[in-house]
């Protein structure tokens, strides 16, 4: 063929058999006009990507079908019934995320483009200049949240598509077993065995065994403090963790995964202490053994303990993961997604990860919205150092108010495959159920002093 023939698109032969088809001055006028040429260099609709998309409205939708505060981000685009929601949930601070959402949020997203994500992400993180606490990450992951909703729906694709397909069927979760002592508490892990959970996270009473003592504290007969602080007596608790762990190992066998979670809520050295106490009834993790402000004792934890160890949901910034990861201080990434900025940041804190062969391990509890925890699910059928996913539950009420949330069975949890995120709102039955500001994290000592979640 030659070059002449090779700019023109066809040869010789091809010319021949258009002739055939109708008379030669047809087929060359034809060819010969600037609308014909015009089409042969158009794209092809395969390549031509999606027309541009903009914010319209971002607003929040507050509710609390279950009790504890939930709040969504809906982001509404200049295409007709297009729309995506994301998890902002900060059930503690509720109202003001919902400010937040309301009067910053919407005024610096509408006219921006819908598909820049990665940009919409930076660009909001800093535009308050002081990089964000808890309220506006909160608004910040519902925002990244929505943004990738719309995407998968503009795809035609669920979001794990989006992030690189399937590397599971569907994804392992554990669940919570409690009871006022140790044997109401294996009563309760055999349950869930008997569900088809393999993972379980074991606390007798609240965390730190908040609830399991009925002893009357000093600060309270002293008249300190409010009328509804919890009281932890730490030494009881110290004792009774491996107590608890020896009676359920004994009752339910070693097939069943066990993971607890110490919250913070004692000093360092007896943490270490304790895990190193627990290592003879090989614990899946265990979780939070130092607040955020003691993570320098993490060096020696590990040093002193083969225990795997989560942390992370408390962390406000991404950042805070990448020296414990690089050390290799624990092994599973708590991170509360709805806290760190959304699935952008989260994506990236799990590819870190990947080199260090610390595993996901994403904060899901029921101050989580349906819509978050289907974030979580997408991601962790992406996710090839996935570790394990808290299980949500998911009442009739909030199914009610959440249509399309994600499914339990047998120990797994499962997508809709549909495009985006997956669940909806409805914003009617949502408005039964107004948000409210109580708190209950205030924790004490027996003389009074404030426990650090």
């Amino acid at each position: 063929m030659s070059i002449t023939t090779e700019k023109n698109g066809f040869d010789r032969r091809e010319m021949v058999k258009m002739l055939g088809l109708g008379s030669a001055a047809g087929v060359l006028g034809l060819f010969g006009t600037p609308a014909a040429r015009a089409a042969q260099r158009e794209t092809p609709a395969y390549a031509r990507g999606m027309a541009p998309v903009t914010i319209t409205n971002v607003k929040a939708i507050a509710t609390a079908p279950s009790g504890s505060n939930l709040i969504v981000v809906k982001v509404e685009t200049s295409e007709p019934g297009l729309y995506g929601l994301g998890c902002a949930t900060f059930t503690q601070r509720a109202f003001a995320v919902v400010t937040a959402i309301d009067k910053y949020l919407n005024e610096f997203c509408v006219g921006k483009d819908v598909d820049n994500i990665e940009d919409m992400w930076q660009s909001a993180y800093v535009s308050s200049y002081w990089r964000n606490g808890p309220v506006l990450n909160n608004a910040l992951s519902g925002l990244d949240q929505a943004l990738w909703d719309i995407k998968g729906k503009r795809a035609g694709m669920p979001v794990y598509q989006l992030l690189g397909g399937k590397t599971r069927f569907a994804i392992p979760c554990y669940t919570h077993a409690s009871g006022r002592t140790a044997a109401e508490v294996a009563e309760s892990v055999q349950g869930f065995m008997d569900q088809g959970f393999k993972y379980v996270r074991i606390q007798q009473g609240g965390y730190g065994a908040v609830g399991s003592t009925e002893d009357e504290p000093d600060f309270r007969k002293a008249g300190y403090g409010y009328e509804r602080d919890s009281y932890m007596n730490q030494q009881l608790y110290l004792k009774s963790v491996p107590e608890m762990f020896a009676t359920v190992r004994k009752a339910c066998g070693e097939e069943v995964e066990l993971l607890h979670d110490i919250h913070e809520r004692v000093q360092p050295m007896d943490a270490i202490n304790m895990i190193k106490e627990l290592e003879q009834y090989r614990p899946f993790f265990i979780e939070d053994p130092f607040s955020p402000e003691n993570m320098e004792w993490f060096e020696q934890l590990r040093a002193s303990t083969t225990v795997p160890i989560a942390m992370g949901e408390l962390f406000n910034n991404i950042n805070e993961f990448k020296l414990p990861i690089v050390n290799r201080w624990f092994d599973y990434i708590r991170i509360h997604v709805s806290q760190i900025g959304g699935i952008t940041p989260a994506m990236k804190v799990a590819r870190l990860g990947e080199w260090f062969n610390v595993r996901t391990a994403w904060h899901g509890p029921g101050d989580v919205s349906p819509v978050g925890h289907s974030a979580h699910a997408h991601m962790d059928m992406a996710i090839w150092n996935f570790g394990i996913q808290e299980a949500g539950r998911f009442s009739d009420k909030l199914q009610e108010v959440f249509p399309g949330c994600p499914t339990m069975d047998n120990g797994y949890m499962s997508v809709n495959e549909v495009p985006g995120i997956g669940v909806d709102i409805n914003e009617k039955e949502a408005a039964k159920y107004p948000i409210h500001t109580r708190s209950n994290w205030q924790v004490r000592k027996a003389d009074g002093t404030i426990i650090r979640p």
